[in-house]
């Protein structure tokens, strides 16, 4: 079960990832996939209450692959960690499936919670390099997380969250692209602060427009 689930993994890797030529080469040379592969048997381990060992396998995996994924983890099917370096996830945390998380990539607790302190990815979700999730709250399906934003709160579904401290950002009110996770864009996304400038600075055009009109008239009225 363990293996057919790595397979799903590494044919997703390959199909999505235009660098990759063969299964053959995910299963080779893909550190992503390789802490997919240490992370499977750790968190069997880590479910039948194996901590030590599930524990040693995990910090094995880091040193192997830079990726720290804690074996109570719990990620879903085809996973697509890409580079992967400096990615941390947490004991509590939930990753659905077809997710894309790049490297930088934290999902992670605020240091207040007990329990459940992680954060919950719903599927088909694109994580952006260095963004940071923390919290427990859920990241809604088809969502898509700008690179280095910090999300410190629940996302619906089908949005865009960018920038410090990340916003929500939806687009037409339906899903961003085909599939974000598939889409691998992590470019075109709005910047709600540039289109808070822009707001601003169309109110005070119109309000120095009328201010020329009242001069203007009590101009007009003096002469």
């Amino acid at each position: 079960m363990i293996f057919k689930g790595l397979l799903d993994d590494a044919r997703s890797i390959r199909d999505r990832d235009p660098a990759a030529r063969t299964t053959l080469e995910v299963f080779l040379l893909y550190q992503g996939f390789h802490a997919l592969i240490y992370h499977r048997p750790a968190h069997w381990l880590y479910q039948r209450g194996h901590f030590f060992l599930a524990r040693a396998l995990s910090q094995f995996a880091r040193h192997m692959t830079g990726i720290e994924i804690h074996p109570g983890a719990t990620i879903g099917r085809r996973l697509f960690i890409d580079h992967g370096m400096g990615i941390v996830i947490g004991e509590t945390a939930e990753i659905g499936d077809d997710c894309t998380i790049y490297h930088g990539v934290t999902l992670g607790g605020t240091g207040h919670d007990t329990g459940k302190r992680h954060p919950t990815i719903g599927n088909n979700v694109l994580i952006s390099t260095g963004a940071k999730v923390l919290g427990p709250f859920k990241v809604g399906d088809n969502s898509r997380i700008g690179a280095n934003a910090v999300v410190l709160q629940e996302v619906p579904p089908n949005s865009t969250v960018v920038g410090v401290k990340a916003r929500v950002v939806k687009i037409d009110g339906q899903r961003v692209g085909p599939s974000p996770s598939y889409s691998l864009d992590q470019i075109n996304l709005p910047d709600p602060v540039s289109q808070e400038l822009c707001r601003l600075q169309h109110r005070i055009y119109i309000s120095e427009q009328k201010l020329k009109k009242e001069e203007q008239y009590e101009r007009e009225a003096d002469e």
